[in-house]
């Protein structure tokens, strides 16, 4: 690996950390990441494993999260596995899209749109998935008898899911621009 693309992947690292603590300790409602966007960057540029790489960077920061904690008590080695495998997964499946739309360095708007769309996408999917699975009981609890599917996505995810997806939508010609120009450089 050259030095130049050590840099490149250690600087969007960094964004992802620094990005994620500002949400975990500056929250706002609802609580959206930006986080996903360095993600899909590096995705992109580097490849599926620095996606993936970033996705773990995001996972790991996430640990530190309050809401973290509460899901800690519950069940550890859950909360940290779904934590971890939520961000890497969409930052693998975000550069494997990418790599399969823009073979020969074709359709490269298409495939950073369908790219930066799928994160947030296998980010949510994984954790409603986590919650429907593992943390059933506390679900049910924080649904207060309404149906589970109607609250995860009116109540739990769904408001952070649309907006992230949207940033990432809107961003997507900025996205595109800086793919294209870390493709050149890389």
């Amino acid at each position: 690996m050259n030095s130049k693309r050590m840099v490149g992947i250690a600087m969007l690292a960094a964004i992802v950390a620094v990005l994620q603590t500002a949400a975990t300790f500056f929250p706002m409602k609802p609580n959206i990441s930006l986080t996903l966007i360095p993600i899909v960057i590096g995705a992109a540029v580097y490849g599926k494993k620095c996606g993936a790489l970033l996705g773990l960077v995001f996972g790991i920061v996430t640990l530190l999260d309050p809401t973290a904690a509460g899901f800690m008590a519950l069940n550890p080695v859950a909360t940290v596995v779904m934590l971890l495998l939520k961000g890497t997964a969409a930052g693998w499946v975000s550069g494997l899209v990418f790599e399969l739309l823009s073979k020969n360095g074709k359709n490269i708007y298409f495939a950073g749109i369908s790219a930066a769309v799928i994160c947030p996408i296998v980010n949510t999917a994984i954790f409603c998935l986590g919650m429907l699975t593992v943390f059933n009981d506390t679900l049910n609890q924080m649904a207060n008898g309404a149906n589970l599917v109607y609250f995860m996505i009116f109540g739990l995810v769904g408001i952070n899911f649309l907006i992230e997806l949207g940033l990432n939508l809107i961003l997507s010609p900025a996205i595109i621009r800086i793919i294209t120009a870390g493709k050149k450089g890389v």
